[in-house]
């Protein structure tokens, strides 16, 4: 499984590098704090497999890496090469790059 630090996703932001970012946390989780991803909960992700890109790095995250850790394999199993998952999810987010983000 493919696997992207906090600080190696921040440096390809701010690159501008093309890319999505997929937050499969809960909705509820999502408006209490997020770092701009698109929200797609991790139980309605392979319904939308027609959201995902195809051409660019699509990179997973939750709170702490677990869940989309998990979502990250069962789509690679799916044939998906692009996907990424972001260790530490927002946890290690809030710890290395942005202390206002809010930890639960």
């Amino acid at each position: 499984m493919k696997e992207i630090s906090v600080t190696e996703l921040k440096a390809r932001m701010d690159r501008g590098d093309d890319l999505q970012l997929i937050d499969i946390r809960e909705t509820n989780e999502f408006d209490f704090c997020n770092i701009g991803g698109e929200l797609i909960p991790m139980g309605e992700l392979m319904g939308n497999l027609d959201r995902l890109s195809k051409d660019k790095d699509v990179i997973l995250h939750c709170k702490a890496g677990g869940r989309s850790a998990s979502m990250t394999q069962a789509l690679m199993a799916r044939g998906y090469s692009n996907v990424i998952n972001l260790a530490g999810g927002i946890l290690a987010w809030s710890d290395e790059i942005d202390s206002s983000i809010p930890k639960y």
